[in-house]
């Protein structure tokens, strides 16, 4: 079989004859008021500088590059009384590349003056000074590991971690992946993920596909005042626009799913476009090739997104778009015939799980004149978890065969344990105004409203399984309402201040956050160094559900125990240094301090704390809490990356982090999420074998802190059949460190009008044990074991995939 493999390589890879070429257009706006910029100068340069293209946009700020050889190239954008940009692009022949380019407007209009406006890697908000990194599509899709999710390729940058293995949630210094806001086109989004626990921000597999983003921000802390109800990070997302002269068809198959994206023009007069794809898996094939994903029960799920464009006139534009996705599990331990962990559930019950979202939004963008720039969206979103669990009394049937004692399992009996089912509707409405009022002052201004209907079901037997108690039973309507006002000074050519507020109020709660200020500041001086430093206070509701969640008091009234929960605040502070060397290569280190305060614990002496929560599967059913938790995170980051650059990239992350808390024991304990230390170091290379085939090969090395832990309570674990751990040894052990290797190999094939493209992702190419955590297990051939096991993180998984861009027509363009 190999040799054949080689065959087909060697064959595809001969020199060909006729070169393949492709095109290369965008637009070039204002940075700040998107303005189009009429008559701005672009030189193309392939990487060995062999080819040199020149062109300028019309009186649309459009530009056209046709008849592009395919390969690699820089794109300096200039236009005058602007500082220049350059960005990377790579052409193929499957698909037109399209780059859109965005110019700062100069402070300084002088000869002397030679300052490259935006560098690689810089992010979209021009607000933003520290703690923000520029989420590059083309750039993190080479990573190995990632799975073609933006969460996991997000978990590469400093001061970021995944949760584990089988979820893809952000750990972002050391906070709960609660704290985490997904955005996109202005408006909050509901957790766009596959299987999201109610309450979290992350699952197994994301909704969202990177074919269909536009490059977007990923913020750390000290954020601008654009964006609150977040005390830890925010994914700020931007979906491209399809291609507006050209039918273009992206078609993939590979392990986790099916894929199918079309986009071209609705008019080309008018230069409107739409984009469309879709996705199915089912995991079957795992299950056939007796690989283990972490469960023996088969998840399926199926997503899809839409994108409508239609530009105005005089750089106006309206979009349509829409992101949804459905998703279902059966884990039925009822079906097991011998003895076997199961990683997601539980041995002594059948789980059903089910989740679906989906977003339908409408954006409005207009340049009212050269300084003022005005952006609105109205969205309406759906998100929903349903659960059943059914419980089984066991016992089993022992046989001898051949002299071995062997084991069948028999299910008794079954009878429902539980069942919940949680609905969002929501009514989001996002609208800014950015005004430049001269090249060196900037006010952006605007409001989030978010208006919430919430359908909240639950009940379950009490722990002698001899009557239903219901947990939650709501249907009502809530808001929250952000204004916010941020202000940015060029004090020079070198020197930028911003300053912000920000307030949130939450109808429900009755709780208000009235002053939230935000200060950034950054020096870039010559040689490539750059001082930034920046500090804000922030602050987040609660999960939705925990405030419906209810009980029987001692007057035997039943009542909403947390309805009154205050917001969770945190002060942020962080101080960066950046060295900007040749050829793509980036030092960046980052201290930073945060205090956390309002967190709820419970009104008894105790260790829990909701700054815990928010990974894994599990829902919480805390008792009354009260806002009288603290925290307090701090460490140091560092990143050296070599952005892809003449076929090679690499980027090496380390952080030193402490995360703890205090509970309402007043006990200062490590958070959940307290590691220590992480390290990323990734790497890859392109080989081109000629002008149409291009090998590539990358690795990624992480290694952490392994997970925190504590001592099982034995007894209150048997009696309530779910691990229960002793609350003042909360958190004082520690699993042994996390080591994971990943490979990545990809193969492209250029021809006249299709691009091939096969991949194969190797994770934990060493299958390396990484514990994940403990779970509640009762042993059917010992009763009096332990009901104890580890659970493991995902062993070697290999990943493949093939993928085919083509076009389905041809427009000839005048330059």
């Amino acid at each position: 079989m190999i040799k054949y493999l080689l065959l087909i390589l060697a064959l595809v890879s001969l020199p060909l004859f006729g070169q393949i070429s492709q095109t290369l257009k965008g637009s070039v706006v204002d940075s700040e008021s998107q303005y189009p910029l009429i008559g701005a100068k672009l030189v193309l340069i392939s990487s060995d500088s062999s080819v040199i293209l020149r062109n300028m946009t019309d009186l649309d700020g459009l530009y056209n590059f046709q008849n592009v050889p395919i390969g690699k190239y820089e794109l300096t954008a200039s236009y005058i009384s602007y500082l220049n940009t350059s960005n990377t692009v790579t052409v193929n022949s499957g698909r037109e590349s399209i780059v859109n380019v965005k110019l700062n407007e100069d402070i300084v209009t002088t000869e002397e003056v030679n300052i490259i406006g935006k560098k690689v890697g810089q992010v979209n908000n021009e607000m933003a000074t520290i703690s923000a990194r520029q989420f590059s599509v083309e750039e993190t899709e080479r990573y190995a590991g990632s799975r073609g999710d933006p969460a996991r390729m997000a978990s590469n940058f400093a001061g970021v971690q995944g949760a584990d293995d089988s979820r893809n949630d952000i750990v972002v210094r050391g906070n709960s992946p609660i704290g985490l806001l997904w955005k996109v086109e202005g408006i909050d989004l509901p957790n766009p993920n596959h299987f999201a626990t109610s309450g979290s921000t992350g699952g197994p597999v994301a909704i969202l596909n990177n074919k269909i983003l536009a490059n977007s921000d990923f913020f750390m802390s000290a954020f601008p005042a654009d964006y609150g109800n977040s005390i830890s990070g925010v994914f700020d997302l931007r979906l491209r626009n399809g291609n507006p002269d050209k039918h273009e068809f992206t078609g993939q198959f590979g392990f986790l799913g099916t894929e199918v994206l079309a986009e071209g023009p609705i008019n080309r007069d008018k230069r409107s476009s739409y984009l469309v794809m879709g996705r199915y898996s089912t995991l079957s094939i795992f299950q056939a090739m007796n690989i283990r994903i972490g469960t023996d029960a088969v998840p399926t799920y199926g997503d899809g997104a839409v994108k409508l464009s239609f530009p105005l006139k005089k750089g106006g534009h309206i979009g349509v778009f829409a992101i949804g996705g459905a998703s279902d599990i059966a884990i039925k331990i009822s079906d097991q015939k011998e003895i076997s962990e199961e990683a997601f559930g539980e041995g002594d019950r059948d789980q059903y799980f089910g989740t679906a979202m989906g977003v339908l939004g409408v954006s409005y963008k207009k340049p009212i004149s050269r300084n003022t720039f005005f952006k609105a969206t109205i969205a309406q979103t759906y998100d929903q978890q349903r659960s059943r669990h059914d419980f089984l009394e066991r016992s089993i049937d022992t046989s001898i065969v051949g002299g071995v004692e062997s084991y069948e399992i028999r299910t008794d009996s079954i009878y429902q344990l539980m069942g919940y089912k949680f609905q969002t509707y929501k009514t989001a409405l996002y609208a800014s105004v950015n005004h430049k009022v001269n090249n060196r002052n900037i006010i952006r201004a605007g409001i989030n409203v978010d208006g919430y209907l919430m359908k909240n079901v639950d009940s379950a037997l009490d722990v002698s399984h001899t009557y239903f108690i219901k947990r939650h039973d709501f249907e009502g309507y809530s808001a929250l309402i952000q204004p916010f006002v941020q202000y940015k000074w060029k004090i020079n050519e070198r020197m930028d201040f911003t300053a912000g507020v920000h307030s949130q109020y939450y109808s429900l709660s009755d709780s208000w956050s009235y002053v939230e200020p935000r200060l950034g500041w950054q020096l870039r001086l010559k040689n490539g160094n750059q001082f930034s430093a920046g500090a804000g206070l922030h602050s987040q509701m609660q999960p939705t559900y925990q405030y419906t969640y209810q009980q029987v008091d001692t007057d035997g009234d039943l009542r909403r125990l947390n309805e009154d929960m205050d917001f969770t605040k945190s002060f942020h502070s962080a101080l960066g240094y950046q060295k900007n060397f040749k050829n793509s290569l980036t030092l960046k280190t980052e201290v930073y301090y945060q205090h956390l305060y309002n967190i709820p614990v419970n009104m008894y002496s105790s260790s829990f704390s909701l700054i815990n929560q928010g990974s894994g599967f599990q829902r919480f059913f805390p008792d009354e809490l009260v806002n009288e938790g603290t925290g307090r995170n701090y460490g140091v980051e560092l990143t050296l990356q070599k952005y892809f650059n003449k076929s090679f990239y690499f980027l090496a992350t380390g952080s030193l982090f402490e995360s703890k808390y205090k509970g309402s024991d007043g006990v200062e304990r490590n958070t959940d999420f307290n590691g220590n230390y992480a390290v990323n170091f990734l790497a890859g290379k392109e080989f081109k074998i000629n002008d149409r085939n291009m090998i590539s090969a990358g690795f990624k090395v992480t290694a952490a802190g392994g997970r925190r832990y504590g001592y099982v309570d034995v007894t209150q674990t048997e009696i309530n059949s779910e691990l229960v751990f002793k609350d003042s040894l909360f958190n004082t052990r520690q699993f042994k460190d996390y080591f994971r290797l990943d490979l990545k190999l990809t193969y492209v094939l250029n021809t006249e009008k299709l691009t091939h493209e096969i991949g194969l992702d190797l994770v934990n190419i060493l299958n390396t044990e990484n514990i994940l955590a403990l779970s509640y297990a009762p042993s059917l051939t010992d009763p009096t074991a332990e009901p104890i096991a580890q659970r493991y993180q995902l062993g070697f998984l290999p990943i493949f995939y093939y993928k085919i861009d083509f076009s389905f027509s041809k427009k000839n363009y005048k330059n």
